[in-house]
């Protein structure tokens, strides 16, 4: 074996295509799978896009640099199962971009994050984690309630996305200043237009008890109540193992 490489080494054209072989292999490996994309990767009929002021918080809770202490995938493992809920299906990053699935958990994994806690517990939560978990670590955010959320550019974050996949409409991108003040604000007129645009089940409130303006806390705590719940196929998939 070792006469073969030193072999190779004094020839160098020899050792180029050894090198290109070992690389194809592992490129064949992980390249072929993606030909039948279509046959493995879940349906989801039920699955709704994120919306602007969702896409938004997930900016935020990017720029904070939150996905480098909370992962957002539960492995099929038993244990992961029973702490976080259902494991987490390819279809449910199906709009991610880019995904944050993670691998780091020095905070918990947080794909089932959605409808666990309240509103209120989350904006205590950011401002100060101590209130509510006194032996947490997490850093406190509580400028996020002071930011007032920019919106002039989420038009162009919505048409950036649709650029790569995700099916936001014409009329989606023209309203997504109003609809980020509207799905923050229940009891304004442009609250109608996110449920028309974005469906009946989607959140509607004042995610951090402010209606005088939108800020970024709005925003983030939009984006946690949602997690694992832009689709119910994780569960609907967990229910159809059981039931075999």
């Amino acid at each position: 074996m070792f006469k073969l490489h030193y072999k190779l080494e004094r020839r160098a054209i020899g050792l180029t295509l050894a090198i290109i072989a070992a690389a194809s292999i592992g490129g064949i490996v992980e390249i072929a799978p993606l030909f039948t994309i279509d046959q493995t990767v879940e349906a989801a009929p039920d699955m709704r896009v994120y919306t602007p002021l969702e896409l938004a918080g997930r900016n935020i809770y990017m720029r904070e640099g939150c996905y480098a202490c909370h992962s957002q995938m539960i492995r099929t493992l038993r244990d992961e199962v029973d702490r976080y809920g259902p494991y987490s299906l390819a279809v449910e990053s199906k709009y991610d971009h880019p995904m944050l699935w993670g691998s780091k958990r020095t905070g918990p994994d947080i794909a089932r994050l959605g409808g666990k806690y309240s509103d209120e517990w989350h904006v205590r939560h950011l401002i100060n984690p101590r209130d509510v978990v006194p032996v947490s670590i997490m850093p406190a955010y509580g400028w996020l309630m002071d930011n007032a959320l920019r919106t002039d550019d989420l038009s162009g974050q919505l048409a950036a996305q649709r650029a790569v996949g995700v099916p936001y409409t014409d009329d989606m991108i023209a309203n997504a200043g109003a609809d980020v003040y509207g799905q923050a604000n229940p009891d304004s007129a442009a609250a109608a237009g996110v449920t028309s645009r974005y469906g009946e089940a989607t959140t509607v409130r004042l995610f951090d008890g402010d209606p005088q303006r939108v800020t970024e806390m709005d925003a983030l705590v939009a984006y946690l109540q949602i997690l694992g719940k832009l689709t119910d196929a994780a569960s609907q998939d967990t229910a159809a193992v059981e039931t075999q």
